[in-house]
């Protein structure tokens, strides 16, 4: 199994200084207002915290984000690669000021109090894509899908080149260990842990040779920048505007990783005509920034075999949050998450051992 490990669950936060975030908006914000009121969000899958701080009279908010440890930024929430490169600054902070250089809607970071791990940060609104598209039309529906892959485009296109070496994303990577990593995460939670099992050390080693050549496959790719949780809960719709948030643990990474992401989503599932539809956009918006792919139907397949590993990561990962972090809400979303994989395994022959062995072990997979 690969090494890489992710940080565990942490105790409960503390709330924050509400004199400090008084004294804070008061002598460092751009936005001359006074504290109001405190209200926490709910949370995501990390052990961050969120709140709303309403402002004055003037109808004017901000989001705070909590950090587990003020001084924790060298870990992750995530496994990462390239962890020989020396972390100077959150990396949050450090990616933020990436993506707004590349014209990347993310929100504007007011200040930064290091000392309290405390971050103030331009409020999107609590309207998640996912819950946008909820009762949308389809014709809805696509407008939304397109802005966001328009989005993706520009964070790919833009955001990738020139590089910047002072940007914590060009120095990690979807390798084949971090892939194999993600393969390994859902072997160990999404099998073993659900299961109350061991896989078979044959199977076990069986399956994870067929990973490896996905992997391989995935890791030869041209990497661009990657955001890596590029989903419908992480797209904030404000107006007009699609803000991106949670873009803490990117990297560089084959074009396809986001593109699964967003497309074949844990949290809303999409028709296969629109995803085909939208695939299609997607390739003609890079063709338009001069980023061309001739072979369309190479693409489909690493889309496709991108899901795949996406997909299963995800799965796994859900277990995890709720045995590790005692958090199950997201256990609801793996039946979805696995019926792609199982589309995607049936699609193409030469999955088809891969498919075997995995059936033994996951049902929803046959």
């Amino acid at each position: 199994m690969a090494t890489i490990d992710p940080v565990t669950a942490k105790p409960p936060l503390a709330p924050p200084d509400r004199a400090l975030i008084a004294e804070t908006i008061q002598s460092r914000l751009p936005l001359r207002a006074t504290f109001k009121k405190l209200s926490p969000l709910a949370g995501d899958a990390s052990n961050r915290r969120y709140f709303r701080l309403e402002l004055g009279d003037a109808a004017q908010s901000v989001i705070l984000m909590q950090l587990a440890e003020p001084e924790a930024f060298k870990q992750s929430e995530e496994a990462v690669s390239g962890a020989g490169h020396q972390i100077a600054e959150l990396p949050f902070v450090n990616i933020q000021a990436h993506l707004a250089k590349a014209g990347v809607p993310v929100p504007d970071l007011y200040y930064y109090d290091q000392t309290a791990g405390l971050l103030y940060l331009e409020d999107f609104g609590d309207l998640t894509l996912s819950e946008a598209c909820a009762h949308a039309g389809l014709s809805q529906l696509e407008t939304r899908y397109r802005q966001a892959i328009d989005v993706l485009v520009r964070m790919q296109v833009k955001a990738t080149s020139p590089a910047n070496p002072q940007c914590l994303a060009f120095h990690r990577s979807f390798d084949v260990p971090l892939l194999m990593w993600e393969f390994d995460h859902f072997l160990e939670y999404g099998i073993a842990a659900k299961q109350g099992a061991p896989i078979r050390e044959s199977d076990a080693a069986a399956i994870r040779q067929e990973f490896r050549k996905i992997s391989e496959l995935l890791a030869a790719q041209p990497r661009v920048f990657v955001h890596r949780d590029y989903h419908s809960r992480n797209l904030m719709v404000d107006g007009e505007r699609l803000g991106v948030i949670d873009f803490q643990d990117a990297l560089m990474g084959p074009a396809t990783y986001d593109l699964a992401s967003l497309l074949r989503d844990a949290y809303i599932a999409l028709d296969e005509s629109l995803i085909d539809r939208l695939v299609a956009y997607y390739l003609d918006q890079l063709q338009e920034g001069r980023q061309l792919w001739t072979h369309r139907d190479a693409f489909r397949r690493l889309f496709d075999f991108t899901c795949i590993q996406r997909n299963l990561k995800a799965a796994g990962r859900f277990v995890y949050i709720d045995r590790v972090k005692g958090n199950p809400k997201f256990l609801a979303d793996i039946p979805r998450t696995l019926g792609y994989v199982k589309r995607n395994l049936h699609k193409y022959p030469e999955l088809f051992t891969l498919r075997k062995l995995m059936t033994l072990y996951v049902p929803e997979l046959q």
